[in-house]
């Protein structure tokens, strides 16, 4: 099982304007991967998903791609 990779960090607060970590946690048509593929832990996916959300709403990052 892999450690979650913000627990490993000791990452607090997942800043939504640091695009470059948010895009590991993205497949290639911008949607956000599940838990079980990212290896995140469940607090951390919240915090994940939410700062994809606010990066997408403040255009750093585009919505997901059909």
């Amino acid at each position: 099982m892999r450690q979650c990779y913000f627990c490993q960090h000791e990452v607090d607060v997942i800043d939504f304007k640091n695009t470059d970590i948010l895009q590991k946690f993205v497949d290639k048509t911008y949607k956000i991967k599940p838990r079980k593929k990212t290896g995140l832990c469940a607090g951390h996916q919240r915090k994940f998903a939410r700062a994809i959300k606010r990066a997408r709403q403040m255009a750093l990052m585009p919505y997901e791609e059909r």
